[in-house]
């Protein structure tokens, strides 16, 4: 039995929201292999996120992807160590000094022992760069790097289907506005959404960083009130 509600999104495609800060992880199955995208909080999240895999795909997961370098989607990655990891240079720059990112994590709210726990447990990625596709034998996902919006080094995963489903980080959230940080680029942050919904198509799902999914007109939306927030600063 799954720990997390894990939602069909599309064949083969698959995400659950994290009770802690809402966060979502995906996962995409296909003849030679299982893609994760995003990792967790926390050893106990992660792990439970293995199994759950496990139960939709016995193989488990065999390609991590990392879209940001922010504690709530990459400080459980020790767990899937083995998989091969797409990401940008950031993420494991965060990672080899991650007492930053526990001092956030513990910030909003996260056990501080379970925390500690989790950075004793980071160890060297099977890393793979930020590789432009992940050929899984009946289907090739594609990891795009749209531009700077959320943080500098946002990556996105396409997978292809019908429908497309379109898995965007914190480039998109739907259980509150966009997160902008001191590491943010709002004045790029609505281009780069022109280039997610580009990929995606007028049809796709996106499958924000926290929430509900989406479709494209919720994207424009969220597009034009990045806009209108850098015209009115």
């Amino acid at each position: 039995m799954s720990t997390y509600r894990w939602e069909r999104v599309a064949d083969g495609v698959y995400r659950c929201r994290l009770p802690f800060l809402d966060v979502t992880v995906g996962a995409v199955t296909g003849r030679d292999g299982v893609v994760l995208i995003d990792s967790g909080t926390t050893l106990a999240e992660a792990g439970a996120i293995a199994d759950d895999v496990r139960g939709l795909d016995p193989r488990g997961v065999t390609d991590l992807v990392l879209t940001h370098h922010h504690f709530d989607h990459v400080l459980g990655c020790s767990v899937f160590a083995d998989a091969r990891t797409h990401c940008a240079d950031e993420v494991l720059a965060a990672l080899r000094d991650a007492g930053a990112l526990a001092a956030d994590a513990v910030s909003y709210g996260a056990d501080a022992a379970e925390i500690a726990a989790t950075v004793a447990a980071l160890r060297p990625l099977n890393r793979r760069g930020v590789e432009s596709t992940i050929d899984l034998g009946d289907r090739v996902v594609t990891l795009l790097s749209p531009g700077r919006g959320h943080t500098g080094h946002d990556l996105v995963v396409v997978v292809p289907g019908a429908p497309t489903v379109v898995f965007c980080g914190d480039l998109v959230e739907e259980s509150g506005d966009p997160a902008i940080a001191d590491d943010s680029h709002p004045a790029e942050w609505a281009d780069t959404l022109d280039v997610v919904l580009a990929a995606g198509g007028p049809d796709a799902r996106y499958v924000p960083g926290h929430g509900a999914v989406v479709d494209a007109d919720f994207v424009r939306r969220q597009r034009d009130w990045l806009r209108q927030r850098v015209d009115a600063d």
